[in-house]
């Protein structure tokens, strides 16, 4: 199993930065935490905590972890950046309920391969992608 700090360690290391005891709270905050992640939620987690993180410093190491490959950002159509981790899971997509904000994950090959196949037949590399469709929920219909 790839482990975060030695897969963003290697990240930091090509960009000449260094692991600082901020980012590596940062980092461990991220993986310690389940779902999808708002940086204010992470401020005020890490605060908690008693970490002396900046918001500045949160913010740009999120942008660290994202550029590194290990978490994405993702609109969520709250108005602002959700992130989650990404390192070690599946490709996952999100329904996102407009009332009640809840979140469901998915995965299905049929649209992972007709977008392989959009990306082949228009000789398009494709580096990433999302998936979020905006709807109501069960409970909210």
């Amino acid at each position: 199993m790839v482990r975060p700090v030695e897969t963003f360690l290697k990240y930091l290391d090509s960009k000449h930065l260094k692991l600082t005891r901020e980012r590596k709270a940062v980092l461990e905050e991220v993986f310690f935490h389940p779902g999808h992640l708002e940086a204010e939620e992470l401020t005020h987690t890490l605060r908690s905590k008693k970490s002396r993180v900046s918001r500045a410093t949160i913010y740009r190491t999120l942008e660290l972890l994202v550029d590194s490959g290990i978490v994405r950002k993702i609109d969520l159509g709250h108005g602002h950046s959700h992130y989650e981790h990404i390192l070690g899971h599946t490709h996952h997509d999100h329904l996102v309920c407009l009332k009640c904000g809840k979140v469901i994950e998915f995965t299905d090959k049929k649209i992972e391969r007709l977008q392989t196949n959009i990306c082949q037949k228009s000789r398009f590399q494709e580096i990433s992608h999302t998936v979020q469709i905006f709807g109501y929920c069960k409970d909210c219909r």
